[in-house]
């Protein structure tokens, strides 16, 4: 790195400092649920022939690499499976937030605990706790993965691209798919240089899907619901049809109750659900023990008279298995479909 540019990172170091050294945000390896939490954004489609310079659209910006990055920090786990499959998890040089052992075959987990851990403070809400110094200090040529009090902005202004998940974009995709894991794929294969792989690893993906999907019976549909409790109490978090969630219920068989919904993630109150009544609960958390995620809805007054309480058929899942978008909703509907069997 160039004497002048290091001295910008400082510079800018400098003035942070001034500030919260931590601050709430929204995006831990697990983004979580409310929609102000909804962090801001994600990588697009590419802008231009996989060779460098390239520009990917990223949230409704455009982000541009001289080169393959090679020194990447990651403030989400989200990223993770892609950057696996794709072969350049060397890359990355520093990680934080949560990055639960469960979400990664042997492999994976191997290449993570290589990686330094910055912090894995995440609030009872599932958001990354970071002072933006920390980061910058690791002088990174790429960051994946926004928080709140470290903007596109700042590290714009010292030369470091960011790219986020489509999903978790301020305006985010209106129609989540498995076919979005598909398309980041390619996009992160133009990024890192590695088109070929991401081509095949896209096609692969696509044929497990499929497979996957046709073992789901035709036949009469239960109603499900996902949801994003806060352990400890407070507010109940549901996910409509711009959410992964979506498109997971109906490909595991199910009716998603709120698929009246043109929103991502919002509030919930017991009352609209019971309303709704689902058949089905999934339950998404970010950490911590699922027992008390489930006690979290069941315990509430009230949850008796939910069908999926009253039967048993609440269901606890890690969030990335179902958003954003990624390589782990493969995993995820696999997952639903093991628990709940087919809804015929």
């Amino acid at each position: 790195m160039s004497i002048s540019r290091s001295r910008r990172y400082r510079a800018v170091a400098a003035v942070l400092a001034a500030g919260a050294l931590t601050l709430s945000a929204c995006g831990s390896g697990d983004e979580a649920a409310a929609p102000a939490a909804a962090p801001a954004s994600a990588a697009g489609s590419p802008a231009g022939s996989g060779s460098f310079p390239l520009t990917v659209e990223n949230c409704g910006e455009e982000v541009t690499f001289e080169k393959a990055p090679e020194r990447v920090v990651l403030l989400k786990s989200s990223p993770v499976p892609y950057l696996h499959e794709l072969g350049v998890m060397s890359k990355v040089i520093s990680r934080a937030g949560a990055f639960a052992r469960d979400y990664y075959d042997d492999a994976t987990w191997a290449e993570l605990e290589d990686v330094p851990l910055l912090t894995d403070k995440i609030d009872g809400s599932g958001h990354l706790q970071i002072s933006k110094e920390a980061v910058l200090d690791l002088e990174p040529d790429l960051v994946m993965g926004s928080v709140d009090n470290l903007s596109r902005e700042t590290l714009a202004a010292v030369g470091i691209p960011l790219l986020e998940e489509p999903a978790l974009c301020p305006e985010p995709p209106t129609d989540p798919s498995f076919a979005s894991v598909e398309e980041q794929f390619l996009v992160y294969g133009k990024v890192f240089g590695v088109e070929d792989v991401a081509r095949q690893k896209a096609d692969a993906f696509r044929a497990e899907v499929e497979q996957a999907t046709s073992q789901t019976p035709a036949g009469e549909r239960r109603t499900a619901a996902v949801l994003y409790p806060t352990v400890g109490g407070g507010t109940t978090y549901a996910y409509g049809t711009r959410s992964m969630a979506h498109p997971q219920l109906e490909a595991a068989g199910f009716e998603n109750v709120f698929a009246d919904t043109d929103e991502r993630v919002f509030e919930v109150t017991l009352e609209e659900l019971i309303g709704r009544d689902p058949d089905v609960l999934v339950l998404l958390y970010s950490e911590g023990d699922p027992a008390a995620v489930e006690k979290a809805v069941t315990d509430l007054p009230g949850a008796g008279n939910l069908a999926a309480v009253r039967d048993g058929n609440v269901m606890t899942q890690l969030f990335n298995f179902t958003e954003p978008p990624s390589p782990l909703a493969l995993d995820g509907l696999r997952a639903i479909v093991d628990r709940f069997g087919s809804a015929s």
